[in-house]
């Protein structure tokens, strides 16, 4: 018995350990669309294009048009690429996101990606979103003045989404949400949310979190067995 005493109180600790792990995660990640807009904005300076101004309102809407894909990889990119009907920016998109019809502002580039498994922000932007001379050229563009991401799973978990909206809009004029502050819908974050967001990655960590525990059940009955 002091030996199934001894593997319980492992098994405890092995589920804090991996919580408090979950927790620091959390707290490091915040939002990887505010991230992913950072480590756009430090490439544009560095090739001498501005800064861009992360609009909430088209991040929100970004991750609208993650969720017109409905989890299909498969036309993100090559022959059978696709991009969501235009009419939906009005019809869905920002009534979705709140955001005033009147403020809709052209949308003058777009960087979407998908795979099977979450990476950082800074892997997604180098090998998920930056694939060829386009998109280069799509980053760099001086017609830009602002710009909104977002990234989400399918129902919390892969595949996962990267998408970035950019824009011509002025600063505080363009895609104005109602009240201030854009609808949040999970899953998915994107970027100016004013909020810790894990939400893209949040299921993926759970999982890995039960698979410990579950392991340590498994491990667990079996000493109490034998």
């Amino acid at each position: 018995m002091g030996n199934n005493s001894s593997w319980f109180f492992i098994l405890c600790s092995l589920f804090v350990s991996a919580s408090a792990s979950a927790n620091v995660q959390n707290k490091v990640t915040n939002n990887p669309a505010d991230e992913l807009v950072a480590t756009i904005n430090t490439n544009r300076t560095a090739s001498n294009s501005s800064s861009l101004y992360s609009n909430p309102g088209l991040a929100c809407i970004a991750l609208q048009y993650i969720k017109a894909y409905q989890g299909d990889c498969s036309v993100v990119g090559g022959p059978n690429a696709k991009k969501p009907d235009n009419s939906l920016f009005a019809e869905t998109f920002a009534p979705n996101c709140a955001v005033e019809l009147s403020t809709l502002t052209q949308i003058t580039g777009r960087l979407l990606g998908c795979q099977s498994q979450y990476v950082k922000p800074s892997l997604a932007f180098t090998e998920i979103l930056m694939k060829n001379g386009k998109s280069v050229e799509i980053l760099q563009s001086r017609n830009h003045t602002e710009v909104g991401a977002a990234v989400s799973g399918s129902d919390g978990g892969g595949p996962y989404f990267w998408c970035v909206l950019f824009s011509n809009g002025r600063s505080n004029s363009s895609f104005v949400v109602e009240g201030g502050v854009a609808k949040i819908s999970r899953p998915g974050c994107f970027s100016g949310a004013s909020d810790d967001c894990s939400g893209a990655i949040g299921l993926s960590r759970r999982l890995n979190l039960w698979v410990i525990v579950v392991s340590g059940l498994i491990s667990l009955g079996y000493v109490f067995r034998f």
